[in-house]
């Protein structure tokens, strides 16, 4: 009897222990893996008091509006496809209505190394041909009964619409400081017939998360330095060389330097960017350049710049934006 008592208790024994193992398996089993939406949207929308590219104005230093909208495929972690549009208000001689730019690529990720390759179309719809040219309107804008003269000289094709492609690689040193390498070409930059190719180097410092204590505010420091290297522009612009009188030769638009150094601050999704920009392009090649309508200062003559008008649209200057980016995986949960 002893013994059948002793059998039923082992058994009791084992069973128990096989049924907490069991447990313990269970209890401690891995969660199945989270679902991979590859799928989001970046948009989002800024003013600033000044709207400069490379260093030169597109605003003519008054206040623009800008926009975006992003839709972006993961195909893993590490790897980007996208496309986007953007719009931003601008303040051209020919009266172009916005620059509305379309763009797509692909953002690679290798350990520190974020690349960006792609290409990048620049529109500018509800343009006027500008032509001051000797011999009456029309000279250079043959059959556009819409073009304009302008008092200083300069001209400007109906359309300036163009692409460009680059390459880009950020290197995240540490979790404060990243720099980065920016390549830009175009075969006819503005549609000038001039090509046009943009190199820049980038650092920026992101201050520790805690440097505003539990305010939830950010901090970064940011600067840039590029070089634009720019070809000879077509007949259009050859024939009135940028001032109103005939040459004997197209314009080859002068190379020049652009740098920027600024500081901004973060709060949830928006974005407050305080910049200073410059170049070392002088006012008469800058007018040539730019076909500034503004441009009134005499005594600037160059030798793409012959009636001596210069412009400031390529000198220093202070920008301050304040922007808003978003995310739908992100802010739209």
């Amino acid at each position: 009897m002893k013994k059948v008592v002793l059998v039923a208790a082992a058994l009791a024994m084992t069973a128990s222990a096989a049924f907490a193992a069991d447990m313990s398996v269970k209890a401690y089993k891995a969660p199945p893996p989270v679902a991979f939406d590859p799928w989001d949207i970046a948009f989002g929308a800024g003013i600033m008091n000044d709207y400069v590219f490379r260093g030169v104005t597109q605003s003519n230093h008054k206040p623009s509006v800008t926009a975006y909208f992003e839709p972006r495929y993961n195909v893993t972690k590490d790897l980007q496809l996208y496309v986007g549009s953007s719009f931003e208000s601008i303040s051209f001689a020919n009266r172009a209505a916005a620059e509305v730019d379309i763009y797509g690529g692909v953002r690679p990720t290798f350990g520190a190394f974020a690349f960006d390759f792609g290409v990048w179309g620049y529109l500018y719809p509800g343009g006027t041909c500008v032509d001051t040219a000797p011999g009456g309107l029309g000279a250079l804008c043959p059959g556009d009964t819409s073009a304009i003269a302008l008092l200083n000289g300069n001209v400007m094709k109906r359309d300036v619409s163009f692409f460009e492609g680059y390459a880009k690689v950020n290197y995240t040193i540490t979790d404060n400081w990243a720099v980065g390498l920016n390549e830009w070409y175009s075969p006819n930059f503005l549609n000038t017939g001039a090509w046009g190719n943009y190199s820049s180097i980038t650092a920026k410092y992101t201050a520790p998360a805690t440097t505003f204590g539990s305010s939830g505010i950010g901090m970064y420091v940011s600067g840039e330095f590029g070089r634009q290297w720019l070809g000879t522009s077509d007949a259009f612009y050859g024939v009135g060389a940028g001032n109103g009188f005939p040459a004997l030769t197209n314009i080859k638009y002068a190379d020049y330097n652009t740098w920027n150094i600024g500081i901004g601050f973060t709060y949830k999704v928006f974005t407050l960017d305080l910049r200073y920009s410059d170049t070392d392009l002088s006012k008469g090649n800058c007018n040539a350049f730019t076909s500034d309508f503004t441009a009134s200062q005499p005594g600037n003559a160059t030798p793409i710049n012959t009636g001596g008008i210069g412009s400031n649209w390529c000198g220093s200057t202070f920008i301050a934006k304040l922007s808003a980016d978003l995310t739908a995986m992100t802010n739209l949960k």
